[in-house]
């Protein structure tokens, strides 16, 4: 008897079959690299925020703390030589020592920082008189005064310090020893700037206005109070708190939204020494 064998038959994919799930596997693909390319630039633009944030933290602790130690020492202190001991605790030009300047929050006082192009009273240009190492093992005991200057030039906020000499400007001392310190600061925007950051950010910038990096309060017969208009008490030799305010940006908007994304933060320097 003659056997017959028979072939089985294997069964596999169609060629249809096969388009359809390279078709599936491209369009999972393509979803997961869209999502990690979203993840990816979520997390530069909060690494931005944190970056900023964190910059704006350490040079806020920073002025709080030179403006703590204003005006010190005082001439009573110390042997009588001027550049021994703080003449002013907040150092202003022209006439400086011996200036009778008013300060005045926003504008309206005579007092600048600089001899010319500065038409704001200190509100993004303070020069702060100081020892600020009066410890230090390596100048004690004759650790010297300094000028120590904060500047905001553009959007970024610049720091420079220079040893106080007798009858040096503190302007001109200061101008060519400024390094940048605070990059991407707003505050002092302008009004198109400020309009579109307020879409976002209804409560910052109160009035339209640019914000002032410093503002102070004024000692009186009375107490303290907002040195907001020039006035009797509103000399720098009275200034007794300065208010920082720093409005910083990240370098980029938001990924997904594009929105600018802004961190506010605020702190008061007291000054504690005396006058004389």
């Amino acid at each position: 008897m003659r056997r017959i064998r028979g072939k089985a038959r294997q069964a596999g994919f169609t060629l249809i079959e096969l388009l359809a799930a390279l078709g599936i596997f491209l369009l999972v693909t393509g979803a997961a690299f869209t999502l990690l390319s979203s993840s990816q630039q979520h997390y530069q633009t909060e690494s931005q925020v944190l970056t900023s944030f964190q910059e704006a933290r350490l040079a806020l602790d920073q002025i709080v703390r030179d403006v703590n130690d204003s005006g010190y020492p005082p001439p009573t202190f110390t042997d009588g030589v001027p550049a021994d001991s703080a003449s002013s605790p907040f150092a202003w030009s022209p006439g400086y020592p011996n200036t009778s300047c008013q300060i005045a929050t926003g504008g309206g006082g005579n007092c600048t920082t600089a001899t010319a192009n500065n038409t704001s009273p200190g509100d993004f240009d303070l020069i702060i008189e100081t020892n600020p190492n009066p410890l230090d093992p390596t100048c004690a005991p004759n650790c010297k005064v300094q000028w120590i200057r904060y500047q905001l030039l553009g959007t970024t906020l610049y720091r420079g310090t220079a040893p106080k000499a007798s009858g040096d400007d503190p302007d001109a001392d200061t101008s060519t020893q400024l390094v940048p310190f605070v990059q991407n600061v707003v505050n002092n925007s302008s009004s198109a700037q400020i309009t579109q950051y307020q879409l976002v950010y209804p409560s910052m910038f109160p009035g339209g206005a640019p914000v002032p990096i410093f503002s102070y309060n004024c000692d009186t017969a009375a107490a303290p109070s907002p040195c907001l208009a020039a006035g009797t008490y509103n000399s720098p030799a009275n200034i007794r708190d300065v208010v920082v305010t720093l409005i910083v940006s990240a370098p980029t908007p938001d990924a997904t939204s594009g929105v600018p994304r802004i961190v506010q933060l605020s702190g008061r320097g007291r000054r504690v020494n005396p006058n004389q």
